[in-house]
């Protein structure tokens, strides 16, 4: 029994060897050989039977090749067979050959190694006689757009200033017409307001008790302004209590018929406001004239007031005549701000916020760019330039070197024109001698002449560089331009400026034209491109 057990065990054993023999673990690539920076695909698939235990390695290790990606585990089946594949996408930034790593799979606990394989890294491979190498581009500072923030706010300036303008507008004329009504004496302005109600017509309820509001307010005001009474915080029965005391007491004589037909509007006003009553159109207009009657013979019945009261009445229509005054001045002015600040939104959102503020605050350079320019011709041979100024002589001891300039280093925009033409010696031609040579020595020195002049004036850090320019007038000039930085007058740091340097050379003498200006002015450049533009060469030697 033993022996049968221990020949089926064996018997087992070699089948689930054999089985695993049966399993196959392929490896392919792409290409053996690849460029820098290529993608290399990398497949990793085992054949196995159908009740395999197929495990791919979790954390793939392809040194010195990284990994962009992994694609999932595809199963395919085939007939009695399945397909375990994945694949793996590798990259490498370095030329040479390498070996890809070999990896381990594991089918039912059993290792499967992968082949080594050999990549070939090919590097890219450039003509320089087909393509031009160029150095490295340094790094350009960006000035910030603010354009746009800018233009945002002046939008909102321009909307804020419309609502405050309407504003202005609706306050003035309240205003005005409190101040105006203030300046009327008591009985005018009681005789106006009810002739304004005589154009009123309510229909409906509520616009009946409007109207009563306003008809018994103006005969309570005339009546405390006029005779002193406290009729606004009296009620109807009240008003009238008083009313017949100052008629008994003799100091005011308003007959009974008046008293009585004031009554009857205060009743009628009582009923529309409390009672919510609506009487006819007609009634309405009946109280308005029996109102007005009151008004009137209240005027009439008040006795004539002292030489003090007419003082002191004066005196109060004279102050408020001042203050009058005073609130228009301050209100004027006012809107005068409000439409000069909108004036100078709208003229910044049509020429731009810095034209608009360089203007105002007379920036020097955008004086000169905006001034008139002039146009003239200066040195032999004469040379035509329009500048925005007229180029004042500079005296020189050298008498064959004529000089002209606008300001000087220290001014905003410096224009420099020299004609320097020596006394030519009459030379002995040398066997040996080259043109070109002459030619760059030359121009050398003049380069240095101008590097001098800017060192001696206490300019540090000097970058140049050259170039050649033809100008809009055909005259062919040599370029030498840069930056460098200069101690102005009233600057605590040197200032860095932009220089531009033309040099028209001819066999018997030099033209140096010489601009320079701050770096980080926003009007320079303009100015030095019309200048440019603008020379003509009149007689070429």
């Amino acid at each position: 029994m033993r022996q049968y057990c221990s020949v089926l065990f064996s018997f087992f054993i070699a089948v689930y060897v054999n089985a695993q023999d049966k399993a196959e673990l392929n490896v392919a690539i792409d290409s053996t050989e690849v460029k820098i920076g290529a993608q290399l695909n990398y497949t990793l698939q085992v054949k196995a039977d159908s009740t395999a235990q197929v495990i791919f390695p979790e954390q793939a290790i392809f040194s010195p090749f990284e990994l962009l990606e992994e694609s999932p585990i595809d199963t395919l089946r085939i007939q009695s067979h399945y397909l375990y594949t994945k694949k793996y996408a590798l990259i490498h930034f370095d030329s040479g050959n390498y070996f890809i790593p070999q990896q381990e799979v594991l089918v039912n606990g059993f290792s499967k190694i992968a082949d080594l394989i050999p990549v070939r890294v090919n590097p890219v491979v450039v003509d320089t006689t087909k393509q031009k190498l160029f150095d490295i581009k340094p790094l350009t500072q960006v000035d910030k757009n603010y354009d746009v923030l800018i233009s945002r706010v002046l939008w909102g300036l321009v909307f804020a200033l419309i609502l405050i303008g309407i504003s202005y507008t609706y306050l003035f004329q309240k205003r005005r017409k409190e101040l105006r009504e203030k300046a009327l004496p008591p009985f005018d302005r009681a005789i106006e307001e009810l002739k304004a109600l005589e154009s009123e017509k309510p229909a409906l309820q509520d616009e009946y008790k409007l109207y009563y509001s306003r008809l018994t307010d103006v005969v309570r005001r005339y009546l405390e302004e006029e005779a002193k009474i406290d009729a606004l915080e009296s009620t109807s029965d009240e008003l009238l209590s008083k009313l017949e005391l100052r008629r008994d007491a003799g100091t005011l004589d308003l007959d009974l018929a008046t008293l009585k037909s004031l009554r009857a509007v205060l009743q009628t006003a009582d009923l529309v406001k409390f009672a919510k009553s609506m009487p006819e159109y007609r009634i309405a207009n009946d109280d308005r004239r029996a109102v007005e009657h009151v008004v009137k013979e209240t005027k009439e019945a008040l006795p004539e007031p002292t030489e003090e009261e007419l003082k002191e009445k004066e005196a109060y229509r004279e102050f408020l005549a001042k203050k009058r005054r005073k609130e228009q001045w301050i209100w004027g002015l006012f809107g005068t701000g409000i439409l000069a600040v909108l004036a100078l939104v709208v003229s910044m959102l049509v020429y731009g916020f810095y034209p608009v503020r360089d203007t105002l605050f007379k920036y020097p350079t955008k004086l000169l760019y905006s001034g008139q320019w002039v146009k003239s011709q200066y040195g032999t041979p004469p040379l035509k330039i329009e500048t925005p100024d007229v180029l004042e002589r500079i005296p020189n001891e050298l008498s064959l070197i004529q000089q002209f300039s606008l300001g000087t280093l220290d001014s905003p925009f410096y224009i420099d024109l020299k004609f320097d033409f020596p006394v030519q010696q009459p030379k002995k031609e040398e066997p040996n001698s080259d043109p070109q040579q002459a030619n760059a020595e030359k121009a050398q020195a003049l380069v240095s002449s101008i590097i001098s002049n800017f060192e001696s004036n206490g300019a540090v850090n000097i970058l140049m560089k050259n170039d050649e320019l033809t100008l809009p007038s055909g005259v062919p000039a040599a370029k030498i331009y840069g930056t460098l930085d200069y101690p102005k007058k009233g600057q605590d740091q040197r200032v860095r400026c932009n220089f531009n340097a033309l040099l028209f050379t001819f066999e018997e003498g030099t033209i140096i034209l010489t601009l320079m200006y701050e770096k980080e002015d926003r009007y320079a450049p303009e100015i030095e491109q019309q200048i440019i533009n603008s020379i003509e060469l009149i007689k070429e030697l």
